[in-house]
């Protein structure tokens, strides 16, 4: 079984002089490996399983399949924090929730192939035709919104645009194009469009990048602005029109951190690297009113002690506090002033704080006794207001907090390199452990690269509810699935497949149904769609069909961002292409 996307598991490599897979290595192409025993292929066998289904044959790596002999337990086996042992359930019993299996060939270091292949090499040359074509197309830096389409005066809608593209004269500071680089002329991507397809809003060209590329972090809507940060701008536009709500916001250098989150009253907070040289630290703190561009307070991230550097950070916001995020501590803010309110630092069991992740509440993954005989990792949640934590969880040694797929209530993906396992546990308000996943499956949300730092939240295609998880499934043919887990044991509750032949994946519980996004193919545009999470029909209903003028688009990001909001659609990258080294760095 192949793991979800985590922590030395991400989708694809990361992108080589701009976004995309780095190009094939000289030689004839690898062999894909023939079907193993045991590696998610059904095997027969003599004895059923605790499923009643029959057993696998030891796999690939010496280890029994998913429903073969007993597993080594998971992170939960061992007494708990408080010196009680855990309760028992399935999720400590072997061989259910989360055997032993080797994430791919090759090992955990190994990265898998794409969605729809178990195969590590199968997949590749077409994600490198896809990087190429974007780059041709120059769409690696767009950001473009889709409205809800159909004629319906309620539905944000816009008139057919002609270019779609602002004339100098209209804005002669911001002509809202984004400094395109070569993009001369907007193609207006509402020709053709179909009866019943979306049109689009509006799409802008995103700056010149280096030749290596560059990050687009982030992307924020507010009732009024969508905002994209791109390199060392960040750009806010109108989202009826797209024209620019104000000019762009450029830094001293490159960006190199953001909020995913905004505040209540639509403000987030930049942060940039204090230089271009080899040595400089990502410590410049910027807050910025998202409808006004309105330049807030501005701070310096101090280092920590040693080995505690401000080389990368996190930002993350939990009501009104900022929390910065180092390789080892955690520094708040005031996120309204720019106060200091506290540092998390080293505790207990030589315990570093290593990750944070905001939004409802405040959650910290630490790793302790890091060269000791206890070494594990700890999750707590912070007060907000005063860093204490209000409780404390820890793992078994060898399982590493890798992924947060949701915050309130908490979901947490770990992951165990020597065993070639990961978990996908849920906890109760008081953190508590409430249940894992009880069953053998392979999940594929879209995840970050992350391998220097943990990316607590870097994972797209996962939501959640009070008592459901919704996680989607690798694609190995065509149409993948969304399957929604219960939270209180663990298991299935349904599941729905996608209703074109592309992955579907979560997006938000909005009003009571789960909103899902529905890739493009190469002649169709995307899809958002709406599913009910109660009763007993759980099949896609079309919120928004996108023309297939934008399909090249929507497939041509390595990475992206996607949100829907308000009834309408949008995407944007989260990686520059550059197009030659003879640009500004």
């Amino acid at each position: 079984m192949t793991q979800p996307p985590g922590f030395g598991a991400p989708q694809d490599q990361p992108p080589q002089g701009g976004f995309g897979a780095p190009p094939p290595p000289a030689g004839p192409p690898q062999t894909p490996p023939p079907p193993q025993p045991g590696y998610g292929y059904p095997q027969k066998a003599d004895q059923p399983g605790p499923y009643g289904q029959p057993q696998q044959q030891p796999g690939p790596y010496g280890q029994p399949g998913p429903y073969g002999q007993p597993q080594q337990p998971g992170p939960y086996a061992q007494p708990g924090p408080y010196g009680q042992p855990q309760q028992p359930g399935p999720y400590a019993q072997p061989g259910y929730g989360y055997p032993p299996q080797p994430q791919y060939p090759g090992g955990p270091g190994t990265p898998p192939g794409n969605s729809g292949s178990r195969n590590p090499f199968k997949g590749k040359p077409a994600l490198v035709v896809a990087a190429a074509v974007a780059g041709l197309l120059v769409v690696g830096g767009a950001v473009w919104a889709v409205g809800s389409g159909g004629d319906d005066p309620k539905k944000p809608v816009a008139e057919e645009s002609g270019s779609g593209k602002p004339s100098a004269s209209d804005d002669p500071v911001n002509p809202g194009d984004g400094d395109g680089g070569d993009v001369k002329e907007q193609e207006d991507l509402n020709q053709g469009r179909q009866a019943g397809e979306s049109k689009v809003l509006w799409y802008k060209t995103g700056p010149d990048a280096p030749g290596s590329g560059a990050d687009a972090p982030g992307m924020w809507i507010t009732d009024k602005t969508a905002v994209k940060a791109a390199y060392k701008q960040l750009f806010g536009y109108q989202v009826g029109d797209g024209n620019p709500a104000w000019d762009p916001i450029t830094f001293d250098q490159k960006i190199c951190a953001v909020t995913p989150q905004k505040t209540a009253a639509n403000k987030i907070v930049v942060a940039y690297m204090s230089g271009s040289s080899d040595r400089a630290e990502c410590n410049k703190l910027q807050e910025v009113d998202l409808d006004t561009g309105a330049k807030g307070w501005t701070g310096e991230v101090a280092d920590g002690d040693l080995f505690d550097s401000t080389l990368q950070i996190e930002l993350t916001i939990t009501g009104k506090t900022l929390m910065v995020g180092r390789s080892m501590s955690g520094t708040a803010y005031d996120v309204t002033t720019g106060k200091k309110l506290f540092d998390k630092e080293k505790y207990g069991d030589a315990c570093f704080p290593s990750a944070f992740a905001g939004g409802p509440r405040l959650i910290a993954v630490s790793s302790c006794d890091a060269s000791g005989q206890n070494e594990h990792d700890e999750v707590q949640e912070l007060d907000p207001t005063t860093g204490k934590a209000r409780w404390t969880q820890k793992f078994d040694k060898g399982w590493r907090v890798a992924r947060a797929y949701s915050v309130d209530p908490l979901v947490i993906y770990s992951t165990n390199e020597d065993k070639n396992a990961w978990n996908i546990s849920t906890f109760t308000s008081g953190g508590k452990f409430r249940s894992q996943v009880a069953f053998d499956e392979n999940f594929k949300p879209a995840c970050d690269w992350a391998i220097f730092a943990r990316d607590l939240t870097g994972c797209t295609g996962t939501a959640a509810d009070a008592n459901t998880l919704y996680l989607p499934t690798e694609a190995t043919t065509g149409a993948n699935e969304i399957v929604a887990v219960n939270l209180a044991n663990g298991k299935e509750k349904w599941r729905v497949k996608s209703p074109a032949d592309d992955t579907m994946l979560p997006l938000k519980i909005e009003n009571g149904k789960l909103i899902a996004y529905v890739e493009p193919s190469y002649d169709a545009g995307g899809q958002v769609v709406s599913i009910a999470t109660t009763g007993t029909d759980h099949k896609p209903a079309k919120l928004l069909q996108n023309p297939a003028s934008v399909a090249k688009i929507e497939d041509g990001f390595y990475s992206k961002a996607i949100d829907w909001v308000g009834g309408r659609f949008y995407l944007s990258t989260t990686r520059l292409s550059g197009d030659d080294d003879a640009q500004r760095s």
